[in-house]
Parts: structure tokens; sequence; C-alpha cells
């Protein structure tokens, strides 16, 4: 966990947009958005360091996107 100013703004940031997903997902009972949601939420405290933290959220909203888009 990065306890810089810049660690801390940026997983707060992809926490709560995993949440909002979480609880979207979680109401319209689709896996995809939990999984996603999850994802983002947790991956913060095991990550140190503001770039890579955005480089994987980007990369899990990529996942997130294909699998959309494939009628998951």
């Amino acid at each position: 966990m990065d306890l810089s100013l810049s660690g801390l703004l940026t997983s707060a940031l992809i926490g709560g947009d995993g949440y909002v997903l979480f609880h979207y997902g979680r109401k319209s009972a689709r896996m995809p958005q939990i999984v996603s949601g999850l994802t983002l939420m947790l991956f913060p405290m095991f990550v140190t360091g503001a770039v890579w933290m955005v480089a994987i959220a980007a990369l899990v909203l990529a996942l997130f996107w294909a699998s959309l888009r494939a009628g998951m």
C-alpha cells in the first residue's frame, strides 16, 4: 500500500469507482460488473505506486468493456 498523497488519492478514486460498479452489478445481478467492481476495490491494497494502480485499473476496465462487448 502506498501512503503518499498521490497513492492515497488514486486508490480512493479507483476503489470508489469499484464500489459503484460492484453495487450496480449486485443490484442488477450482472457478473462482469460484480467481478470488475471487486477487483477495482481490492487491488489498490496490494499495489504500490499510483502509476501502477492507474495501469492496472485501465486493464481491468478494458477487460470489463471487452466482456460486455462479447455479450456477457
